[in-house]
């Protein structure tokens, strides 16, 4: 067979595969390789095929099914470099790729941190790809849904809104250096809101996890709709300091947060609530209690992330903060270099170590609080100490003499995950989020925290 012939060939074989397998993912990293005349270059490659289940007003609404492998390029010449974006895998669309990313490389100014390409690296074997979850069908979702939608249209004052969204995937990158990375991974995610027919009442409850037989719909369910029956008619309560139960979603909201300021290098400039005032960071000073341990690791079983980074770096276990101290920072490359230290990647996990307490435990242990299930709309109020601004949502509940005693209004709150994690009382066993707004792999425990600033009321439900 002729070049052009089996370039066809290889090419109409990854149209057949809606996700590309790593033969294929190095095979067209080869051919942007060969087709190169730059310094350097990288392709990075991102395949999917994502089905989805939507349903509203106790009805199934939409279904679907997306495929699609998006491919960037970035051609090189010394410290000028470019970047074009296609999801056309022709050998023409390729090359088109290849020679605009030159052409406008050539154009662009010099990075003075640009740092060379990586040689091949090796990486933490990570098994997140399940058959349970790639082979789901449509029909799978619909009955999974309607687990909840039986529940409520058999009430007459509950109506039911969730999202399935199942999806196998691969990414990874290459250059011309010899490095090729892979991985492919499935997720599930599910989340559910239930609410009541007179608009006062609204409950939540979610699940994900890369094996859909882990994923216990039933339970969903009924933890949305207990939560929408418990919060009808919700009273108003005086905003102020209160002790305060997090379920794990609400902790995420927040703890997940301090990994958009632990960079070194916002640290070391003065920019960061790490900073030490006169210069440096706050890399072996205590932060939080004691109890408190931040960690990275693909290899953790309720993670399962990817383990590299957008530039190969391999990532492993990383421990941030531990038993209440600053351990480490991250580290980019060129930061890293600079500075005499290693580079850590950018992390794709975050897990929160917890304790051994259930959230009715801490309930029966609390005279006077609040039950937080979620947090949203959360705006940044002070870099500096991570203070942020938000609402509570979804079951929102006055705890009195340690059981649940009726429903309150939502609170608008000004807090920050570093104030909350000083203020500990107890913590729960760390579960696996599913309605994270920051993406990547987030495990967090459910905690009790004292002296939660509630500022104001809501009117929203």
């Amino acid at each position: 067979m002729s070049a052009p012939k089996r370039l066809l060939a290889q090419s109409a074989a990854m149209e057949l595969s809606p996700v590309l397998g790593a033969a294929q993912a190095q095979e067209l990293v080869e051919r942007a390789v060969k087709l190169s005349k730059a310094d350097e270059i990288e392709i990075n490659f991102t395949s999917s095929q994502t089905g989805n289940t939507r349903f509203a007003a106790n009805q199934m609404s939409t279904s679907g099914v997306v495929e699609n492998t998006t491919v960037v390029v970035q051609s090189s010449f010394g410290p000028k470099s470019a970047v074009v974006t296609t999801n056309d895998l022709s050998p023409a669309s390729l090359e088109r790729a290849v020679r605009e990313s030159e052409a406008l490389a050539k154009l662009s100014p010099d990075n003075p941190e640009a740092m060379p390409r990586l040689g091949p690296q090796t990486y933490a074997p990570v098994n997140a790809f399940f058959e349970s979850t790639a082979n789901l069908t449509p029909g799978d979702r619909a009955k999974a849904a309607l687990v909840a939608l039986e529940q409520t249209r058999s009430s007459n004052d509950l109506q039911a809104a969730g999202f399935i969204v199942t999806s196998a995937q691969a990414s990874g990158l290459g250059n011309n250096k010899g490095l090729f990375a892979y991985t492919n991974r499935t997720s599930a995610n599910y989340t559910l809101t239930v609410r009541t027919a007179d608009g006062t009442g609204s409950g939540w409850a979610a699940a994900d996890h890369p094996d859909w037989t882990q994923i216990d719909v039933a339970r969903v369910a009924q933890r949305a709709t207990e939560k929408a029956r418990l919060s009808r008619n919700p009273v108003a309560v005086e905003p102020g300091k209160y002790t305060v139960i997090l379920e794990p979603q609400a902790v995420g909201d927040l703890v997940q947060l301090i990994g958009f300021y632990a960079d070194a290098r916002i640290a070391d400039e003065g920019r960061s609530p790490f900073s030490k005032q006169g210069g440096g960071n706050k890399v072996g000073e205590k932060i939080a209690d004691p109890r408190v341990t931040l960690f990275s690791d693909p290899t953790d079983q309720q993670l399962l992330s990817v383990p590299f980074d957008n530039e190969g770096m391999p990532l492993g276990r990383e421990v941030w903060v531990e038993n209440g101290v600053l351990k480490q920072l991250t580290y980019g490359r060129f930061w890293a270099k600079k500075q005499g230290q290693r580079a850590t990647g950018q992390p794709q996990s975050l897990k929160m170590a917890g304790g051994t307490a259930s959230v009715d435990d801490m309930i029966r242990a609390t005279p006077r609080g609040i039950l937080v299930t979620r947090l949203w709309y959360l705006r940044e109020v002070d870099p500096r100490t991570i203070l942020y601004t938000g609402l509570t949502r979804d079951g929102t509940f006055l705890i009195e003499d340690g059981k649940i005693s009726r429903a309150v209004r939502n609170f608008r709150f000004n807090d920050s995950p570093l104030f909350m994690l000083n203020n500990l009382e107890m913590l729960g066993r760390p579960e696996r989020l599913a309605g994270t707004e920051a993406g990547g792999d987030v495990v967090m425990p459910s905690l009790k925290v004292r002296d939660f600033s509630f500022t104001s009321l809501s009117e929203a439900v």
